[in-house]
């Protein structure tokens, strides 16, 4: 689909969804996963409420359409209140080689984006507290660049450090719902990199 069909969601020459003309016009359902397959990257529920109008709850269209996956190659996946269509969990394996390969992260990098990920909102001396090394220039902003990080406010401290989480780009591509999904810090075996009694 076009970029224009995701600012103009509307087909040409039908009333919207749930306006005054004929209320067959458009199906809800079809329209809603067409919005997200077009989508490139979860959308938030707010939006896809929009796209209905005001006739329609989205929380009964969205159920719906997952009814209507169900089984099927896609499954309708949500994480937080955004929503995207993923690849059936049990065909992934078959899928392996229309994965594009993900960039290779440096093990600062990997350690960076696992102390964010578990601690956030961190300032960047907290991270390298944790660490116990100094942040090498380019690993943090590397992060940022992979859309997998980002500022989260500034810390109400001396100098005003700026705080750093992670961005539902990073749920998307570990395949997390929401931070829930990471497993507890005391199932991970990463030596004394997190301990839940530390103060940092």
């Amino acid at each position: 689909m076009s970029e224009r069909a995701l600012s103009d969601p509307e087909p040409s020459g039908a009333e919207p969804v749930g306006g005054a003309g004929d209320a067959a016009a458009v199906d809800p359902v079809a329209l809603l996963e067409a919005y997200l397959f077009a989508a490139p990257e979860p959308v938030e529920e707010r939006e896809l409420q929009l796209l209905l109008g005001a006739q329609l709850r989205v929380a009964d269209v969205l159920a719906e359409l997952a009814r209507v996956l169900s089984g099927r190659g896609i499954r309708l996946e949500r994480q937080g209140r955004r929503w995207a269509l993923r690849t059936a969990p049990e065909l992934a394996p078959r899928l392996v080689r229309l994965r594009r390969p993900v960039r290779r992260l440096s093990k600062a990098a990997l350690e960076t984006l696992a102390v964010v990920a578990w601690r956030q909102p961190v300032t960047r001396a907290e991270i390298e507290a944790i660490r116990g090394v100094s942040l090498s220039p380019g690993t943090l902003e590397l992060l940022v660049e992979l859309g997998w990080v980002a500022p989260a406010g500034r810390r109400e401290a001396p100098g005003r450090p700026v705080e750093w989480a992670t961005t539902p780009a990073f749920l998307d591509a570990f395949g997390l719902s929401s931070l829930a999904d990471l497993p507890p810090l005391e199932e991970l075996a990463a030596g004394d990199l997190f301990n839940p009694a530390a103060d940092h």
